[in-house]
Order: structure tokens, then sequence, then C-alpha cells
């Protein structure tokens, strides 16, 4: 597995280590899960505007 070096305010991370203590992970599970989920989510919008796109383009060529 790679490792990667990120840069981040304090608070940020205690906040992070906070959650990692709280759902029993570790702060590297916890980031990568919380990454998953971005480019997920990323995923989901870029579809949804395609589909947005391909809805009003169908429309103006009816």
């Amino acid at each position: 597995m790679a490792r990667v070096l990120i840069s981040m305010p304090e608070e940020f991370l205690t906040k992070i280590d906070q959650v990692a203590d709280n759902e029993q992970r570790s702060r590297s599970e916890l980031i990568r899960e919380a990454l998953r989920t971005y480019i997920h989510k990323s995923r989901v919008r870029e579809n949804t505007l395609a589909s947005k796109n391909a809805s009003i383009l169908e429309a103006l060529l009816d």
C-alpha cells in the first residue's frame, strides 16, 4: 500500500482522531473511508449532471 503525507490544521487532526477513537478505527481507516465516500458522491453528482444535461438536450431536440 502506498503512503501519502498530507498537511492539515492541528484542530482538524484532533477531530479526526476523536472520530476514529469513537468508531474504534485507525486514523488511516477513517480517512480512507472518507475519501471513498467523497469519490462515490462525486461520481453520483457527475452522473446526475450528465442525466440532467441529456434530458435538456432531448427536450431541445424534440
